[in-house]
């Protein structure tokens, strides 16, 4: 039987501070490479690339290089796929390190990818009660075994097994859908699952025997899309590093590790309802409590937020097998500095 605590959850302007995007994928480049649609739904890190997905009835994924560039389709479509199509990268601890696990709102499948791309096969089959898959993530560490963990719109969350086998973790009860695990920072609940559901608002913390603390409580977060924790050792000068983001139905957007230097250990949280809003959720040892702080935008302005991920130097480990060494980070660095001034000239269009 899963019991809930409520924690208190206060609403300060007081941590959270500016926040940059700038475009990473324009909108023009993922027309081209799909058939005009630049609908996003989902963006993953694949430690070579980023594979993203497009909505409505898209089944066909694309993928893009480090720096945004060199757009083009990723493997065959998502056999039967339909409305949104999220996607999770497996780590280290699954198997295969970057490949490419798709699901979407039409049913309980999940297929995987190479990281190469080609053609997909079935990995496993939730329950029908399941409801239709929303979210697909893998614990980078080992908090929950290092498993696949994928959320629903009936609320029942899974892990799920290298070998496809699957097992309930928690009923929330509600559509849910982002999802990330809290650090350090997160004091007692440091190594839980943290996950908002876009239908209540609500912003639950979900421990590895399936506890459930509610930190956020309805309506709080209209609309609560991803949920992304910046890492309690941040890296500024590694350009991969920051948070990636659809923004529907144009492009893709970037903010750069250098944004959340201030908050490393709070988790973000977008919202799909209400455009362009996104929260810091702090965690106050002393009080207990849970701090929420609305960003200000100084950057690009997002139009919808969809599905994204927070790069951080574990994932690239855990994924791509290695942080980049340094002569590399320098030139990357250059390429996306180069892009991002070059797109600061020209504004993107808007395809809304």
């Amino acid at each position: 039987m899963i019991r809930y605590l409520s924690i208190a959850l206060l609403t300060l302007a007081l941590r959270a501070d500016t926040v940059d995007f700038t475009t990473f994928v324009q909108s023009s480049a993922i027309a081209s490479a799909n058939g005009g649609n630049t609908s996003v739904i989902a963006f993953n890190y694949a430690g070579n690339k980023f594979v993203g997905s497009l909505y409505p009835s898209d089944p066909q994924l694309y993928q893009t290089n480090l720096t945004g560039g060199g757009v083009q389709a990723f493997g065959t479509p998502v056999p039967g796929a339909s409305g949104e199509i999220v996607l999770g990268v497996s780590t280290k601890s699954f198997g295969t390190a970057g490949d490419v696990y798709a699901g979407s709102e039409s049913g309980t499948q999940i297929y995987h990818y190479a990281n190469s791309g080609g053609s997909p096969t079935l990995f496993a089959t939730l329950p029908g009660g399941a409801g239709d898959i929303r979210q697909i993530f893998f614990d980078p560490g080992s908090s929950f075994g290092g498993n696949m963990l994928v959320t629903t719109s009936s609320g029942q969350i899974y892990q799920v097994t290298s070998t496809g086998s699957f097992s309930l973790l928690a009923n929330i009860g509600a559509d849910t859908e982002g999802m990330d695990i809290a650090g350090s920072a997160w004091g007692p609940y440091a190594g839980q699952l943290l996950v908002g559901s876009e239908g209540t608002g609500d912003l639950n913390l979900i421990s590895n025997t399936g506890f459930v603390t509610q930190v956020g409580t309805a309506d709080e977060f209209p609309g609560a899309e991803t949920v992304s924790f910046v890492p309690t050792t941040l890296d500024s000068s590694d350009p991969l590093q920051g948070f990636y983001v659809a923004n529907y139905a144009q492009n893709i957007q970037f903010a750069a590790a250098s944004n959340f230097l201030s908050l490393e250990g709070d988790a973000v949280v977008t919202d799909e309802v209400g455009g362009s809003t996104m929260w810091d959720v702090h965690y106050d040892s002393g009080s207990g409590n849970f701090v929420k702080t609305p960003f200000t935008f100084t950057g690009n302005s997002i139009s919808q937020f969809e599905d994204g991920i927070f790069v951080t130097g574990q994932r690239e480990i855990v994924i791509g097998g290695t942080v980049p060494e340094p002569s590399t980070i320098i030139l990357l660095a250059l390429v996306i500095g180069a892009a991002c001034f070059l797109r600061r000239r020209k504004p993107v269009s808007s395809q809304i």
